[in-house]
């Protein structure tokens, strides 16, 4: 059966329980990704799809992936009866608890058990929890190998194997850590990688992995949605702080992502706008978990409208219907460009991406345009220097360089009846004279000369 013809969830075969939870989120046509995707995994192949942010790719191995854990369940309060049948690693801490949440949403009428594990915090938090024993569990790469080492979990049982963005993980650096997962999981099991790009290293690590995939590609490789307008400002480095702050203090921006390269621009960027007036935060990798999921909560609920992000720290953010996002730094990296626009435009809604390109940078923005096979509108920005009102000095600011005239100030006291009052001072004739100082006869002490001593 061909995806078109899954026009709804009932079609695809899943559980009641599942079909419950999905009518109760609002669910009720499948996206393109999750019609191909749910068949493949509930037939049990192993899987390779390409798809974006935003195209439901986490309802497409969620549900499947519970659907074949159903049979398994037990509402045992025994840890043992709860062993970890399926691992979902993901590269970022904001992702893996969005993806918990959505797996927690679907199983929330069936007796399986999820969990999130991620690093920045105490690890003794999460061991109670595991201990108490979860069939789906959410981690990134490295908190699971500190479980591993501190033996709070085992994974001789896991029976599917989720990479979620596969490609950001290869980015970071999480290759290593993946080959020692690997090695810690049965042989046996069934593998599903998605990525939003398909570069040759993400090629190379599904042939070292996968076992026959089904390839699925939603939309074309390294492609950019249709439905995000794209639109680059040629401005001077030194003016893209005056630009954004006009474009941010603009009608179209409400609500904001926008992207730096550096943790510590990002901090200052934000800083520059909250002295502009506009409500602002930062979210990086030197804030601690509490401070970044609070700048997270504070910019869904509105009491942010900009949030200003790294690549790391923005991926996995799942914003429904954010409207714009800005690019005040391009990627040198062109496949991040994709995962930066990737934020708005999510679920079929419209959105636009908008980026400041300095001369520098205009080398990194051929290799986007080459990369998405595409040319972006371009626009040279003159941002407007707005005129400081002058400072109020109680005067006329049209005769700023002249000085008042000054009129001289007239004695106006009234001459004495008496004319010796006023007559300067003299004084009396007879008046005793001071007697004058006498010199001591007594001899001076002798002083030491600065450190030359006594001079003889």
């Amino acid at each position: 059966m061909s995806s078109a013809e899954h026009s709804s969830f009932d079609s695809l075969g899943l559980a009641a329980p599942l079909l419950q939870a999905l009518t109760e989120s609002g669910y009720t046509k499948p996206t393109p990704v999750q019609a191909q995707a749910i068949p493949v995994v509930l037939a049990g192949h192993d899987l390779m799809a390409g798809a974006q942010t935003g195209t439901g790719k986490t309802a497409a191995f969620a549900l499947p992936v519970l659907q074949k854990l159903l049979p398994l369940a037990s509402s045992s309060a025994s840890p043992a009866r709860h062993p970890i049948r399926a691992l979902i690693l993901t590269p970022t801490r904001e992702l893996a608890i969005q993806v918990e949440e959505s797996v927690k949403a679907y199983a929330k009428h069936t007796p399986l058990r999820s969990l999130v594990v991620f690093g920045g915090v105490d690890i003794r938090t999460q061991t109670p929890s595991l201990m108490k024993g979860v069939e789906v569990l959410v981690a990134t790469p490295g908190r699971l190998l500190d479980h591993v080492e501190q033996r709070t979990l085992q994974l001789g049982q896991v029976q599917i194997l989720v990479l979620d963005e596969a490609d950001r993980m290869l980015d970071m650096g999480f290759m290593p850590d993946l080959k020692r997962i690997l090695a810690l999981l049965p042989k046996k099991r069934q593998n599903l990688m998605f990525s939003a790009t398909f570069s040759n290293d993400i090629k190379k690590l599904s042939e070292d992995f996968l076992t026959n995939p089904q390839l699925i590609e939603v939309a074309r490789s390294n492609a950019t949605a249709e439905n995000v307008t794209q639109k680059v400002y040629l401005v001077a480095q030194a003016e893209k702080h005056l630009l954004l702050s006009q474009l941010l203090q603009g009608a179209d921006a409400k609500q904001v992502i926008v992207f730096t390269k550096t943790k510590l621009t990002a901090s200052k960027l934000a800083r520059q706008l909250q002295r502009d007036g506009i409500s602002a935060d930062a979210i990086h990798g030197d804030k601690s978990q509490k401070e970044r999921i609070d700048a997270l909560d504070a910019f869904k609920q509105g009491k942010v409208a900009v949030l200003v992000a790294t690549d790391v720290a923005a991926r996995g953010l799942d914003i429904d219907q954010l409207p714009m996002v800005i690019n005040y730094e391009i990627p040198s990296a062109p496949e991040d460009y994709v995962h930066r626009i990737g934020r708005t435009g999510r679920a079929g809604a419209s959105g636009t991406a908008i980026s400041l390109v300095s001369p520098e940078e205009e080398k990194y923005l051929k290799e986007i345009e080459k990369l998405i096979k595409r040319e972006i509108t371009k626009e040279q920005a003159q941002p407007v220097v707005a005129a400081r009102p002058a400072r109020s000095t109680g005067r006329d600011s049209s005769s700023r360089d002249e000085e008042p005239r000054r009129t001289p100030v007239r004695s106006t006291r009234k001459p004495s009846s008496d004319p010796w009052f006023d007559q300067p001072y003299q004084p009396a004739a007879d008046a005793p004279q001071p007697e004058p100082r006498q010199r001591s006869s007594k001899p001076k002490r002798e002083l030491a000369a600065l450190l030359g001593g006594l001079t003889r």
